[in-house]
Protein backbone atom coordinates (compact mmCIF):
# COMPACT_ATOMS: atom_id res chain seq x y z
CA UNK A 1 0.00 0.00 0.00
CA UNK A 2 2.93 2.31 0.60
CA UNK A 3 4.01 1.75 -2.99
CA UNK A 4 0.80 3.38 -4.25
CA UNK A 5 1.41 6.37 -1.96
CA UNK A 6 4.92 6.83 -3.34
CA UNK A 7 3.67 6.55 -6.92
CA UNK A 8 0.92 9.06 -6.21
CA UNK A 9 3.39 11.58 -4.79
CA UNK A 10 5.66 11.21 -7.82
CA UNK A 11 2.63 11.74 -10.08
CA UNK A 12 1.48 14.85 -8.22
CA UNK A 13 4.96 16.35 -8.11
CA UNK A 14 5.48 15.85 -11.84
CA UNK A 15 2.02 16.80 -13.11
CA UNK A 16 0.55 19.31 -10.68
CA UNK A 17 3.57 21.57 -10.08
CA UNK A 18 2.88 21.77 -6.34
CA UNK A 19 5.29 22.96 -3.67
CA UNK A 20 7.57 20.78 -1.60
CA UNK A 21 5.51 21.58 1.50
CA UNK A 22 2.33 20.40 -0.22
CA UNK A 23 4.03 17.10 -1.11
CA UNK A 24 5.11 16.71 2.53
CA UNK A 25 1.54 17.36 3.68
CA UNK A 26 0.13 14.76 1.26
CA UNK A 27 2.68 12.21 2.45
CA UNK A 28 1.93 12.88 6.12
CA UNK A 29 -1.84 12.65 5.58
CA UNK A 30 -1.65 9.42 3.57
CA UNK A 31 0.85 7.69 5.88
CA UNK A 32 -1.51 8.45 8.74
CA UNK A 33 -4.33 6.82 6.75
CA UNK A 34 -2.07 3.85 5.93
CA UNK A 35 -1.28 3.33 9.64
CA UNK A 36 -4.99 3.46 10.44
CA UNK A 37 -5.63 0.84 7.73
CA UNK A 38 -3.04 -1.53 9.18
CA UNK A 39 -4.49 -1.21 12.68
CA UNK A 40 -7.93 -2.07 11.33
CA UNK A 41 -6.89 -5.02 9.13
CA UNK A 42 -7.39 -3.17 5.85
CA UNK A 43 -4.74 -4.73 3.65
CA UNK A 44 -5.56 -3.08 0.32
CA UNK A 45 -6.84 0.30 -0.80
CA UNK A 46 -9.73 -1.66 -2.35
CA UNK A 47 -10.78 -2.58 1.20
CA UNK A 48 -11.78 1.03 1.81
CA UNK A 49 -15.44 1.92 1.39
CA UNK A 50 -17.20 5.24 1.85
CA UNK A 51 -18.30 4.09 5.31
CA UNK A 52 -14.71 3.18 6.19
CA UNK A 53 -13.47 6.64 5.26
CA UNK A 54 -16.32 8.27 7.17
CA UNK A 55 -15.31 6.15 10.16
CA UNK A 56 -11.76 7.44 9.73
CA UNK A 57 -13.07 11.02 9.80
CA UNK A 58 -14.82 10.25 13.09
CA UNK A 59 -11.62 8.67 14.41
CA UNK A 60 -9.68 11.85 13.61
CA UNK A 61 -12.29 13.97 15.36
CA UNK A 62 -12.20 11.74 18.43
CA UNK A 63 -8.44 12.23 18.54
CA UNK A 64 -8.93 15.98 18.85
CA UNK A 65 -8.21 16.97 15.27
CA UNK A 66 -9.79 20.31 14.36
CA UNK A 67 -12.32 20.45 11.54
CA UNK A 68 -9.94 22.53 9.42
CA UNK A 69 -7.21 19.88 9.79
CA UNK A 70 -9.65 17.07 9.02
CA UNK A 71 -10.87 18.94 5.94
CA UNK A 72 -7.30 19.33 4.70
CA UNK A 73 -6.59 15.64 5.26
CA UNK A 74 -9.80 14.66 3.46
CA UNK A 75 -8.69 16.75 0.47
CA UNK A 76 -5.49 14.68 0.33
CA UNK A 77 -7.46 11.44 0.64
CA UNK A 78 -9.97 12.37 -2.06
CA UNK A 79 -7.21 13.31 -4.47
CA UNK A 80 -5.38 10.06 -3.68
CA UNK A 81 -8.41 7.82 -4.23
CA UNK A 82 -9.30 9.66 -7.42
CA UNK A 83 -5.76 8.90 -8.63
CA UNK A 84 -6.06 5.23 -7.60
CA UNK A 85 -9.37 4.85 -9.43
CA UNK A 86 -8.23 6.60 -12.62
CA UNK A 87 -5.01 4.56 -12.72
CA UNK A 88 -6.90 1.28 -12.22
CA UNK A 89 -5.42 0.51 -8.80
CA UNK A 90 -8.90 0.27 -7.23
CA UNK A 91 -12.28 -0.63 -8.68
CA UNK A 92 -14.20 2.16 -6.91
CA UNK A 93 -13.54 5.68 -5.63
CA UNK A 94 -14.36 5.32 -1.95
CA UNK A 95 -13.69 8.96 -1.05
CA UNK A 96 -15.57 10.77 -3.83
CA UNK A 97 -18.80 11.34 -1.87
CA UNK A 98 -17.37 11.75 1.62
CA UNK A 99 -18.49 15.14 2.93
CA UNK A 100 -16.18 17.75 4.36
CA UNK A 101 -16.67 18.86 7.99
CA UNK A 102 -17.99 22.34 8.46
CA UNK A 103 -15.10 24.76 8.91
CA UNK A 104 -15.80 28.11 10.49
CA UNK A 105 -14.03 30.84 8.56
CA UNK A 106 -12.24 33.21 10.88
CA UNK A 107 -11.31 36.73 9.94
CA UNK A 108 -7.59 36.99 9.15
CA UNK A 109 -5.73 38.93 11.81
CA UNK A 110 -4.27 42.23 10.67
CA UNK A 111 -2.20 44.94 12.32
CA UNK A 112 -3.11 48.57 12.59
CA UNK A 113 -0.76 51.07 10.97
CA UNK A 114 0.46 52.03 14.43
CA UNK A 115 1.18 48.39 15.28
CA UNK A 116 3.07 47.67 12.06
CA UNK A 117 5.13 50.83 12.55
CA UNK A 118 5.99 49.70 16.09
CA UNK A 119 6.96 46.26 14.78
CA UNK A 120 9.18 47.75 12.07
CA UNK A 121 11.00 49.83 14.68
CA UNK A 122 11.86 46.90 16.96
CA UNK A 123 14.97 45.35 15.33
CA UNK A 124 16.99 48.54 15.02
CA UNK A 125 20.18 48.56 12.92
CA UNK A 126 23.06 48.13 15.38
CA UNK A 127 24.10 44.54 14.62
CA UNK A 128 24.21 42.39 11.46
CA UNK A 129 21.35 40.26 12.84
CA UNK A 130 19.28 43.38 13.60
CA UNK A 131 19.87 44.67 10.07
CA UNK A 132 18.77 41.31 8.67
CA UNK A 133 15.63 41.22 10.80
CA UNK A 134 14.72 44.79 9.83
CA UNK A 135 15.18 43.94 6.15
CA UNK A 136 12.99 40.82 6.44
CA UNK A 137 10.08 42.60 8.13
CA UNK A 138 10.27 45.64 5.85
CA UNK A 139 10.30 43.44 2.74
CA UNK A 140 7.46 41.21 3.98
CA UNK A 141 5.26 44.21 4.69
CA UNK A 142 6.22 45.95 1.44
CA UNK A 143 5.51 42.94 -0.81
CA UNK A 144 3.18 40.46 0.92
CA UNK A 145 5.64 37.64 0.19
CA UNK A 146 4.94 34.28 1.83
CA UNK A 147 7.48 32.96 4.30
CA UNK A 148 8.50 30.24 1.85
CA UNK A 149 9.30 32.90 -0.72
CA UNK A 150 11.27 34.99 1.77
CA UNK A 151 13.54 32.13 2.86
CA UNK A 152 14.35 31.11 -0.74
CA UNK A 153 14.84 34.65 -2.03
CA UNK A 154 18.13 35.14 -3.86
CA UNK A 155 20.04 38.40 -4.19
CA UNK A 156 19.76 38.08 -7.96
CA UNK A 157 15.95 38.04 -7.65
CA UNK A 158 16.05 41.72 -6.68
CA UNK A 159 16.37 44.51 -9.22
CA UNK A 160 17.41 47.58 -7.25
CA UNK A 161 17.32 49.76 -10.37
CA UNK A 162 13.52 49.71 -10.37
CA UNK A 163 12.85 48.40 -6.85
CA UNK A 164 11.22 45.10 -7.72
CA UNK A 165 11.53 41.37 -7.07
CA UNK A 166 11.39 38.87 -9.93
CA UNK A 167 10.02 35.47 -8.95
CA UNK A 168 9.21 32.30 -10.87
CA UNK A 169 10.09 31.34 -14.41
CA UNK A 170 8.59 31.77 -17.86
CA UNK A 171 5.83 29.32 -16.89
CA UNK A 172 4.67 31.51 -14.00
CA UNK A 173 6.52 34.78 -13.55
CA UNK A 174 5.76 37.51 -11.01
CA UNK A 175 7.20 41.00 -10.72
CA UNK A 176 6.67 42.48 -7.24
CA UNK A 177 7.53 46.13 -6.59
CA UNK A 178 8.63 47.48 -3.21
CA UNK A 179 9.17 50.93 -1.77
CA UNK A 180 12.12 52.97 -0.59
CA UNK A 181 11.87 51.90 3.07
CA UNK A 182 12.28 48.24 2.13
CA UNK A 183 15.03 49.12 -0.34
CA UNK A 184 16.98 51.03 2.32
CA UNK A 185 16.63 48.20 4.85
CA UNK A 186 17.75 45.51 2.39
CA UNK A 187 20.69 47.62 1.16
CA UNK A 188 21.75 48.31 4.75
CA UNK A 189 21.72 44.56 5.44
CA UNK A 190 23.66 43.73 2.27
CA UNK A 191 26.32 46.36 2.90
CA UNK A 192 26.59 46.04 6.65
CA UNK A 193 25.51 42.62 7.83
CA UNK A 194 25.07 39.77 5.37
CA UNK A 195 28.74 38.95 4.75
CA UNK A 196 29.45 38.96 8.47
CA UNK A 197 26.58 36.51 9.04
CA UNK A 198 27.75 34.38 6.08
CA UNK A 199 31.16 33.88 7.69
CA UNK A 200 33.12 31.01 6.16
CA UNK A 201 30.10 29.40 4.49
CA UNK A 202 30.01 29.08 0.71
CA UNK A 203 27.94 31.91 -0.74
CA UNK A 204 25.09 30.59 -2.88
CA UNK A 205 23.40 33.98 -3.16
CA UNK A 206 20.59 33.32 -0.68
CA UNK A 207 19.51 36.73 0.62
CA UNK A 208 18.48 36.06 4.21
CA UNK A 209 20.87 33.93 6.26
CA UNK A 210 20.73 32.29 9.66
CA UNK A 211 22.93 34.03 12.21
CA UNK A 212 23.78 30.58 13.61
CA UNK A 213 24.62 28.55 10.50
CA UNK A 214 25.36 31.17 7.85
CA UNK A 215 22.97 29.28 5.55
CA UNK A 216 19.42 30.16 4.51
CA UNK A 217 17.23 31.21 7.42
CA UNK A 218 14.51 28.67 8.23
CA UNK A 219 10.75 29.13 8.52
CA UNK A 220 11.05 28.53 12.24
CA UNK A 221 13.72 31.20 12.45
CA UNK A 222 11.40 33.79 10.92
CA UNK A 223 8.46 32.72 13.10
CA UNK A 224 10.56 33.03 16.26
CA UNK A 225 11.93 36.38 15.15
CA UNK A 226 8.47 37.84 14.45
CA UNK A 227 7.09 36.49 17.72
CA UNK A 228 9.95 38.08 19.65
CA UNK A 229 9.53 41.51 18.10
CA UNK A 230 5.76 41.33 18.46
CA UNK A 231 6.17 40.89 22.20
CA UNK A 232 8.76 43.66 22.34
CA UNK A 233 6.31 45.97 20.57
CA UNK A 234 3.57 44.99 23.04
CA UNK A 235 1.22 43.91 20.24
CA UNK A 236 -1.69 41.90 21.62
CA UNK A 237 -2.00 39.39 18.78
CA UNK A 238 0.71 36.87 17.91
CA UNK A 239 2.76 38.02 14.93
CA UNK A 240 3.20 35.40 12.22
CA UNK A 241 4.20 35.62 8.54
CA UNK A 242 0.52 35.29 7.60
CA UNK A 243 -0.37 38.26 9.82
CA UNK A 244 2.17 40.39 7.92
CA UNK A 245 0.81 39.15 4.57
CA UNK A 246 -2.79 39.84 5.60
CA UNK A 247 -1.77 43.27 6.88
CA UNK A 248 -0.08 44.09 3.57
CA UNK A 249 -3.23 43.02 1.69
CA UNK A 250 -5.61 44.97 3.91
CA UNK A 251 -3.54 48.15 3.85
CA UNK A 252 -3.15 47.97 0.07
CA UNK A 253 -6.93 47.65 -0.34
CA UNK A 254 -7.49 50.55 2.07
CA UNK A 255 -5.14 52.64 -0.07
CA UNK A 256 -7.23 51.87 -3.16
CA UNK A 257 -5.01 49.25 -4.79
CA UNK A 258 -6.38 47.62 -7.93
CA UNK A 259 -7.39 44.07 -6.96
CA UNK A 260 -6.09 42.61 -10.25
CA UNK A 261 -2.64 44.11 -9.62
CA UNK A 262 -2.78 42.96 -6.00
CA UNK A 263 -3.72 39.46 -7.14
CA UNK A 264 -0.67 39.38 -9.39
CA UNK A 265 1.63 40.62 -6.62
CA UNK A 266 0.38 38.00 -4.19
CA UNK A 267 0.61 35.20 -6.76
CA UNK A 268 -3.04 34.21 -6.38
CA UNK A 269 -5.34 32.55 -8.89
CA UNK A 270 -8.22 34.66 -7.56
CA UNK A 271 -8.86 37.25 -4.89
CA UNK A 272 -10.87 35.04 -2.52
CA UNK A 273 -7.86 35.52 -0.20
CA UNK A 274 -8.79 39.18 0.23
CA UNK A 275 -12.57 38.79 0.01
CA UNK A 276 -12.80 38.14 3.75
CA UNK A 277 -11.40 41.57 4.43
CA UNK A 278 -13.57 43.26 1.80
CA UNK A 279 -16.76 41.65 3.12
CA UNK A 280 -15.99 42.15 6.79
CA UNK A 281 -14.37 45.56 6.90
CA UNK A 282 -16.69 46.77 9.67
CA UNK A 283 -15.68 43.80 11.81
CA UNK A 284 -12.03 44.71 11.31
CA UNK A 285 -12.77 48.26 12.42
CA UNK A 286 -14.41 46.88 15.56
CA UNK A 287 -11.51 44.51 16.26
CA UNK A 288 -8.94 47.28 15.83
CA UNK A 289 -10.95 49.64 18.06
CA UNK A 290 -11.09 47.01 20.79
CA UNK A 291 -7.30 46.67 20.64
CA UNK A 292 -6.40 50.32 20.22
CA UNK A 293 -9.35 52.44 21.30
CA UNK A 294 -9.18 54.90 24.20
CA UNK A 295 -9.51 53.40 27.69
CA UNK A 296 -9.52 49.84 26.30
Amino acid sequence: MKKEIDEFLIFVESRKKVSENTIKAYRSDLIRLYNYAKKNNLNSWNDFTEDRINAYMVYLSENFMTNSTIARMLSSIRLFFSYLYESGEVDHDAAQNVGFPKVEKKLPKILTRYEIERLLEMPGHKTPKAKRDSAIIELMYATGLKVGEIITLNINDIDFRINCINLGDDYKKRVIPFGNHARAAVMDYLMGGRLEILGDEKDDGTLFLSAITGKAISRQGIWKMLRKYGKMADIKIEITPDVIRHTFTAHMIENGADTIVLQEMLGLSNMSYASGYLKNKNNYVREIYERMGPRN
